[in-house]
C-alpha cells in the first residue's frame, strides 16, 4: 500500500514539474527584450506582451494602486562558474486610478528616482506605460570586454498579485543575448 502512495505522489510531482516548465516556457515567450549598443552605452528596451490582463484592468479600475516592477540585469557569461553581474537597474511603473475624475496617474521610477509622471484618461497609454520601456540606459560600454558574451535578463512582477493564493508574487523572466563589438 505504501508503494502505491509513493507512486501516486511521484506522478503528482512529475505533473507539477511539467506544468511549471510549460508556464515558464510560456512566460519567456511573452517578455520581449532588445539590448542595443549606441553612443558608448548599453540601452535596453522591453515589453511584456500580454502583461495587461483583465485581472490587472479590474484591479486598476477598483482604484487599487497597481505597480509593475522590473529588475533589469546585464550579465557576462562565465563558463566556469556563476555568470557575472555587470550592471543592474530596478524600474517601477505605478498607476493610481481616481474613480471620481476617471483619470490615471502614472509614475515611473528608475533605481528609486522618479523619472517621469503623467495623467491620462486613455487606457492604451496606461497599457503601454505599465508593460513596456524604451531605451533604458543600463551601463556604459567601458565596463564591457569585447571578447566576452553578455545577456540582458529582465524579471517582471506585478503588485498586487492575484495569481497566488498564498500571497507570493509570481514573476516573468526573460533573457536576450548580445555581443559587444566596439
Amino acid at each position: 500500500m505504501s508503494r502505491l502512495r509513493t507512486n501516486n505522489w511521484l506522478c503528482v510531482w512529475c505533473a507539477a514539474v511539467v506544468l511549471a516548465a510549460g508556464a515558464i516556457a510560456h512566460a519567456a515567450q511573452t517578455l520581449r527584450i532588445v539590448p542595443i549598443v549606441r553612443d558608448n552605452q548599453v540601452l535596453v528596451s522591453f515589453e511584456v506582451a500580454d502583461g495587461y490582463t483583465s485581472d490587472i484592468r479590474d484591479a486598476i479600475s477598483s482604484g487599487l494602486r497597481t505597480t509593475f516592477s522590473y529588475n533589469v540585469d546585464l550579465r557576462m557569461k562565465n563558463r566556469m562558474w556563476v555568470d557575472i553581474l555587470v550592471a543592474t537597474s530596478i524600474v517601477s511603473v505605478s498607476d493610481k486610478f481616481d474613480n471620481l475624475t476617471r483619470r490615471h496617474t502614472l509614475t515611473r521610477t528608475v533605481d528609486g528616482r522618479e523619472q517621469e509622471s503623467t495623467t491620462t484618461e486613455n487606457e492604451a497609454t496606461v497599457r503601454q506605460w505599465l508593460t513596456s520601456l524604451d531605451k533604458l540606459t543600463i551601463c556604459r560600454t567601458a565596463k564591457l570586454d569585447p571578447h566576452r558574451e553578455y545577456y540582458v535578463q529582465v524579471s517582471a512582477r506585478v503588485l498586487p498579485d492575484h495569481t497566488s493564493m498564498l500571497g507570493l508574487t509570481s514573476a516573468i523572466v526573460g533573457r536576450s543575448p548580445f555581443t559587444f563589438i566596439p
